[in-house]
């Protein structure tokens, strides 16, 4: 596959670019640069290789998710600028 002048069209038209004539030259040879060497990776053996998902062999170790209540009811109240005795007043978002 090469790319041509219709294919970067296509491309910057999605991408909402507008390249001038000498931009869209140059991402041809660009793209079809990326292209061939693709086309060299494509013609490594990879049969014996196992495919990669993580770069090394380490395991994430995170902390067990426990519940527990760090503040109280109360504690959480008492920086409101408004409130009653059970909960925060905000001001009404839905009509």
């Amino acid at each position: 596959m090469t790319i041509d002048q219709d294919t970067v069209d296509k491309i910057a038209h999605l991408a909402r670019l507008e390249l001038s004539d000498a931009e869209k030259q140059e991402t041809i040879q660009d793209m079809n640069r990326i292209l061939t060497f693709m086309d060299k990776l494509n013609e490594v053996d990879t049969s014996a290789v196992e495919p990669l998902v993580y770069m090394n062999t380490d395991v994430n170790v995170l902390r067990e998710d426990v519940v527990r209540q760090d503040i109280t009811h109360e504690e959480a109240l008492l920086n409101a600028p408004e409130k009653d005795e059970n909960f925060f007043h905000v001001a009404k978002v839905i009509g």
